[in-house]
């Protein structure tokens, strides 16, 4: 905690240096006088009161005993008056890449600037930001945002060394060694970054879990979230924000590039890269690799098995793949490919919401009677021929299917090789499966009306707020309900599951 707080210090520079100014002139003394008493030429001191430098602690030490104070009246994270508060909150506005993007001219709020009118220029960019996150929030910049994130995995092959080590190291130095991450080694991995896990039962509806830097506690729920959000890889997500020195989302892209690294480094947490190549080199080489396997020797759900084993496919073991998870209705909601596998797009590239081939084992799973087993099947596509095997769930109002496919040739490392289905599918050609058949259609046209069973969501726009899908008034209402609550409130970590 002590860290946080001093992080957080140390970003106020600029109500640091208002505060020395603040306590500079009601002393009555000049920069040149109280330079001369602590040593420091009058044009550093100016530096230090404009924001613009970080004075040494022996200098602030020095600074508040000739003024009269002490250190932390000083390094308070407050401005020393309201119009210091609206001053610093104009020059940061001011820097914002929102504001430098119109190209209009940096103003000063100069000491004749009459207070109405500075609190009218922080209102317009308080608007100014609340409307560019509106702008952020609508779905045409999610799917062009989730696209580029799609892409830009792509190139990587899924794979994030750079989160590999760190995620590894943190895992390593709680004293974890081999088997399933524990929920008590979680707790000391959070221990350790100066953070308690607590679990709540009023959380945001539109939170999983809320990060509180201030108290130092993560909040989650009481229990695993149907559809795979166990309570572990909740935690370390939130707990990777502070471990990658995550900040407020700049755009969508930014928060979605942090909840991808944020669910890394879950991942890398829960299956380390060494354990987790090392079991998969032994499935391979005994020609038996399944997603199946590799969920329970790590405890974790189907579909966190399958992403992670997509991160290290191609990168230590040289298969490339794709993976899906789609829902009872066949749209997409969640895709990684770099086998080649032709997804269905939208004129802007976007994959998610779009339905995939009827054909498709991620579709033809849902039919099957008995789903307790994973579905293996052969498609054909324009694109070559896939091996793809997958598993059915169930969130408890709606169904999905998680696939993991490979290119033929590189079906005989898998389980599930000498299956008999196969599939021919001609998609993205609407004949394929979604144009029907011209006779039928001829003979009941103007014959039946259907009542189109429509999910609210399609016209909902997403929750705005700091971070896209949180509504803030619900996040800040209840990070005041714990303010104060005690930190002996958290449950024992080992008695969740």
């Amino acid at each position: 905690m002590a860290k946080l707080r001093y992080c957080h210090v140390v970003a106020e520079t600029q109500y640091l240096g208002r505060r020395i100014r603040h306590f500079r002139t009601a002393a009555g003394l000049t920069l040149a006088e109280l330079g001369n008493a602590v040593g420091v030429v009058p044009s550093q001191l100016s530096l230090i009161e404009n924001g613009r430098r970080e004075p040494r602690l022996s200098l602030l030490t020095a600074i508040a005993a000739r003024l009269g104070v002490e250190v932390m009246d000083l390094i308070e994270a407050e401005p020393p008056t309201g119009r210091d508060g609206l001053e610093v909150e104009l020059e940061r506005a001011q820097r914002s890449t929102v504001y430098r993007a119109l190209g209009l001219p940096e103003l000063r709020a100069s000491r004749t600037m009459p207070d109405e009118v500075l609190a009218s220029l922080v209102g317009l960019h308080r608007e100014l930001d609340r409307q560019s996150r509106l702008a952020i929030a609508t779905p045409e910049e999610a799917r062009r945002a989730n696209t580029s994130q799609r892409l830009r995995m792509q190139e990587r092959d899924d794979y994030l060394p750079e989160i590999e080590d760190i995620g590894g190291a943190d895992v390593a130095a709680a004293g974890h060694s081999s088997g399933a991450l524990t929920h008590r080694t979680v707790g000391i991995m959070a221990e350790r970054l100066g953070l308690e896990i607590v679990h709540v039962d009023d959380l945001p509806h539109s939170a999983r879990c809320v990060l509180d830097l201030e108290t130092g506690r993560i909040y989650i729920p009481l229990a695993s979230i149907p559809g795979g959000h166990g309570l572990r890889s909740l935690a370390l997500q939130a707990m990777a924000h502070v471990r990658l020195g995550h900040t407020a989302p700049t755009d969508y892209e930014d928060f979605l590039r942090q909840r991808q690294e944020a669910s890394y480094y879950a991942a890398a947490c829960l299956m380390p890269r060494e354990a987790t190549v090392a079991f998969l080199t032994r499935a391979r080489d005994e020609r038996d690799i399944a997603i199946e396997d590799l969920r329970d020797a790590f405890g974790v759900t189907h579909e966190a098995a399958a992403l992670r084993f997509s991160n290290l496919a191609t990168s230590q073991l040289g298969i490339r793949l794709h993976v899906l998870r789609v829902d009872g209705s066949g749209a997409v909601v969640k895709a990684y490919e770099n086998d080649g596998l032709p997804l269905p797009v939208d004129v802007t590239g976007a994959t998610e919401g779009q339905l995939v081939c009827r054909h498709w084992s991620a579709r033809r799973a849902f039919i099957r009677r008995a789903r307790t087993t994973e579905y293996y099947q052969y498609t054909d596509t324009p694109a070559g021929t896939f091996f793809e095997s997958t598993q059915t769930g169930s969130t408890g109002s709606e169904e999905f299917s998680i696939t993991l496919g490979v290119p033929y040739e590189e079906s005989k490392w898998f389980r599930g090789r000498e299956s008999r289905e196969r599939a021919v599918s001609r998609c993205p050609d609407a004949s394929c499966c979604r144009r029907p058949n011209a006779d039928v259609a001829k003979a009941w046209k103007g014959k039946a009306w259907a009542s189109p069973r429509v999910h609210a969501h399609i016209f909902s726009p997403l929750p705005q707020g700091t971070y896209p899908g949180v509504d803030d008034r619900e996040l800040y209402a209840f990070l005041e309900a714990h303010r104060h609550d005690g930190r002996s409130d958290a449950a024992p970590e080992q008695s969740r599951s």
